[in-house]
């Protein structure tokens, strides 16, 4: 999304009610990224990193970086969506935790490991990626066509513990400092509004 001063306007427009607690499972590129994002959004209860799209016997962090494994980086978020709602999850997957235009990759992270992919756990989560995508289309926010692909939701495995939380653990780390970080200080610019009134234990 171009860096504007207006805030993006979320996608759809109903309440949440339900008391349950539900899961997203998103890809885009690093997970370290991705994880830095949605731990700071209120209503966001956990955010687990691995890998979702493979087989078990490559879901380890030295098969899936060589992008012969057919997983994604991708990141797990537990949510109660009496606080925040499914599409306010995608709003800020699509104009802050990624790229969705660029093809299996995120800047100079590339692979089929770095691709775009909502794993939609049911048909209302399927409804919600489909249009939101035809949304930003509709409107244009993009230059270029978004890629992202909209699959069911294969098992998830957890990536090895030291990546998690990892961009708060390390934040000199060069590609934290240089590729998280600023994602992290965008969301927090245009969504205020949705970030945890504490950090996120």
């Amino acid at each position: 999304m171009q860096d504007q001063d207006t805030r993006p306007p979320l996608f759809g427009a109903h309440s949440p009610t339900e008391s349950r607690i539900e899961t997203a499972v998103l890809a885009g590129g690093c997970f370290w990224c991705l994880e830095a994002v949605f731990r700071e959004l209120h209503g966001v209860l956990k955010v687990d990193s691995g890998y979702c799209g493979g087989t078990p016997d490559t879901a380890d962090y030295e098969q899936v970086t060589t992008g012969r494994a057919d997983h994604a980086e991708a990141v797990r978020i537990s949510y109660d969506p009496r606080q925040i709602r499914y599409e306010d999850l995608l709003t800020v997957f699509f104009s802050i935790a990624h790229d969705p235009t660029q093809k299996d990759r995120q800047g100079n992270d590339r692979g089929r490991q770095y691709r775009s992919v909502i794993f939609y756990a049911d048909e209302s989560q399927k409804t919600a990626a489909t249009a939101a995508i035809e949304q930003l289309t509709r409107d244009q926010v993009y230059k270029d066509p978004i890629v992202t692909e909209v699959v069911a939701q294969a098992p998830f495995y957890p990536a090895e513990a030291y990546h998690n939380n990892y961009a708060a653990c390390h934040p000199d780390q060069p590609y934290v400092a240089h590729v998280a970080a600023p994602k992290v200080s965008k969301l927090r610019r245009y969504f205020a509004h949705m970030l945890h009134r504490a950090p996120l234990s």
